[in-house]
């Protein structure tokens, strides 16, 4: 039975027992745990100095009514990382190819920065629907225009970072079957793929940091123009 590419994709199964569970919560354990000692391991330092890094860059636009969501989206954001960067794996799965699993992350934040520029500010985010001197005439269009714009985003969000990840295992799927394939016919060949398929997967890790770095980036410019 030859199996389709987009197999990898499909969530795994035990005695029919769905393991996306068992891969969203295999993140946390690889975390270490803060402790009361005045000074921590090389790695509790660095994850410190990390957040700390990036909570002040993160945050630094925002007003200090959005600083409440600094460890979530801390978190999430080193959620995300470990996620996409475990899937790069042999025989792992990544949950982060589900197109549901991201939109179930982005909807519900994407809302709550709307809901909080609507209790907030509501004067001020009822009119990013309508630029100031807009002509009468382009009013109604505009309206319909902007309104589509904002729940466009979410959608955007999530196929952002499916499509992403999607297609750099399916690229590095289809190299490593080349190499198998060019191997015993092409040696020569096959080892100038091997070497295209190892920067490939240089390229993949780095993909993989930078979207879960643009999906908390754009979930803070929401939250910015809503506080």
């Amino acid at each position: 039975m030859s199996l389709s590419f987009f197999d990898q994709f499909m969530s795994p199964t035990t005695l029919g027992i769905p393991l996306t569970g068992l891969a969203l919560l295999l993140p946390w354990l690889l975390f270490p745990k803060p402790t009361n000692h005045w000074l921590n391991n090389r790695l509790s330092t660095v994850q410190a100095w990390f957040f700390s890094t990036f909570t002040k860059q993160l945050m630094s636009p925002i007003s200090i009514k959005g600083h409440s969501w600094s460890l979530m989206l801390a978190s999430l954001m080193m959620f995300l990382i470990t996620i996409n960067l475990l899937g790069l794996l042999p025989y792992t799965f990544t949950p982060t190819t589900q197109l549901s699993l991201n939109l179930g992350l982005a909807v519900p934040l994407w809302l709550a920065t709307v809901l909080t520029g609507l209790r907030n500010q509501p004067t001020a985010t009822l009119g990013h629907m309508l630029p100031e001197g807009t002509p009468t005439l382009l009013i109604p269009v505009l309206i319909i225009i902007e309104t589509i714009s904002l729940f466009i985003r979410p959608l955007a969000l999530g196929v952002r970072l499916t499509a992403n990840l999607t297609a750099g295992h399916l690229l590095i799927q289809l190299i490593s079957t080349a190499v198998l394939v060019l191997m015993p016919l092409m040696p020569v060949v096959s080892l100038l793929t091997m070497i295209t398929l190892l920067l490939l997967t240089l390229l993949e890790i780095a993909v993989a940091m930078i979207q879960a770095y643009v999906f908390i980036l754009l979930l803070s410019l929401y939250l910015q123009e809503n506080v």
